[in-house]
């Protein structure tokens, strides 16, 4: 702990900037390596898992990313459950020159009502294509849509807000209780974020089939500068890590996913939080860059369109390829945006690891 004025004190925490990832005393060929992944019924190739936002994920572009070998989620209170129609609307949002006069239209734009016909619909479209399904609501929307999702058939069912607990609080509305509502559920549900061992350990005691870690967004996301909260990832998702060990004994073996939801830039970024203890990683930003991203080359969040309060912005990227040349290569530039399932195989061969838990074990330095 370290001493902050004479009555505060705080724990140090680390940032996925702050460490590196050291070589063991082997190395490996990469066709030594898997990258599967399993949580609940499906495998996957490989551990990303695209973010629901808007500006990445579409009914296309998440059937796209099962067809490569990972998970999309749907943001299902997005623009595609909002319309009928959202792509004109998405042209319309990236056309904005003006930041202030592109959030003053979005907070518009999303006050539409979400349509539970199109979140059947949509979950429907992705099914259909022979991929996994998977749809996310806020704990605010959770209670009031649920049984539109469960109907639909998704898969996996996210609950993601900016601090997602086991225990809220309010006197103005009944809050979700996710253990009975999860217990009552056949569908695995994956709720998040939570950045600390304590309020990751009540998330796995919900019954929670994996928790997301941090606070999602990243680049397009303000939280820190808006509300003051923010956890740096590497020790978040350490602690978190920590939680889930130690809920694996009291449970008597049942195991509860991490997966690392934010501060994912870059391919290192994805090594560092499976290093860190992390069983997957959610991507946004890199995704913005495809080619295919509904985006059109801008990236926001469901915070960027708050009503009230929001906490995200329309940021800019550049494209540099297609979704798949993005997951799996070839890469065409050298800053670790594209190939990122290919550099995460690297990391691990270059480091002696062939499989994501033995990877959970490598060693890590400050610097």
């Amino acid at each position: 702990m370290i001493d902050i004025g004479r009555s505060k004190r705080a724990e140090q925490a680390y940032a996925f900037d702050d460490i590196a990832i050291v070589p063991s005393r082997r190395t490996r060929g990469e066709e030594e390596v898997s990258l599967s992944w399993r949580i609940d019924a499906y495998t996957f190739d490989h551990p990303l898992i695209a973010a629901p936002m808007d500006s990445i994920m579409s009914p296309a572009t998440a059937i796209a990313v099962g067809r490569l070998g990972g998970l999309g989620v749907l943001n299902l209170e997005g623009l595609w459950t909002r319309y009928e129609d959202p792509e004109p609307l998405l042209e319309e949002i990236a056309s904005i020159t003006d930041p202030i006069e592109a959030t003053r239209r979005m907070q518009q734009i999303y006050s539409a009502e979400i349509n539970q016909e199109l979140i059947l619909k949509r979950v429907a479209e992705i099914k259909e294509a022979g991929v996994p399904a998977a749809g996310a609501l806020s704990p605010q929307n959770t209670a009031e849509y649920a049984k539109a999702v469960v109907e639909s058939g998704v898969d996996y069912f996210v609950i993601r807000g900016t601090t997602v607990s086991a225990e809220h609080v309010s006197s103005s509305r009944q809050p979700l209780n996710l253990k009975q509502f999860i217990y009552e559920l056949d569908v695995p549900v994956i709720v998040g974020g939570c950045a600390t061992y304590h309020s990751a350990l009540h998330l796995m005691r919900t019954g929670a089939a994996g928790v997301l870690v941090g606070f999602g967004g990243g680049a397009a996301y303000t939280t820190r500068s808006v509300l003051g909260v923010a956890v740096p990832m590497a020790s978040a998702t350490s602690d978190v890590a920590a939680a889930r060990r130690d809920y694996l004994d009291e449970s008597g073996g049942r195991y509860v996913h991490v997966i690392a939801d934010g501060s994912v830039g870059r391919s290192g970024d994805i090594a560092k939080a499976i290093a860190c203890g992390a069983d997957a990683v959610m991507v946004g930003s890199p995704l913005a860059k495809a080619e295919e991203a509904p985006g059109r080359g801008f990236h926001w969040g469901p915070e960027a369109w708050h009503a009230e309060l929001p906490r995200g912005e329309r940021a800019k990227f550049d494209t540099v390829g297609t979704l798949e040349q993005i997951l799996r290569g070839p890469s065409t530039v050298p800053d670790g945006t594209m190939n990122l399932v290919g550099a995460l195989r690297r990391a691990m061969a270059t480091t002696g690891y062939t499989d994501l838990k033995e990877f959970q074990r490598v060693e890590v330095v400050l610097g």
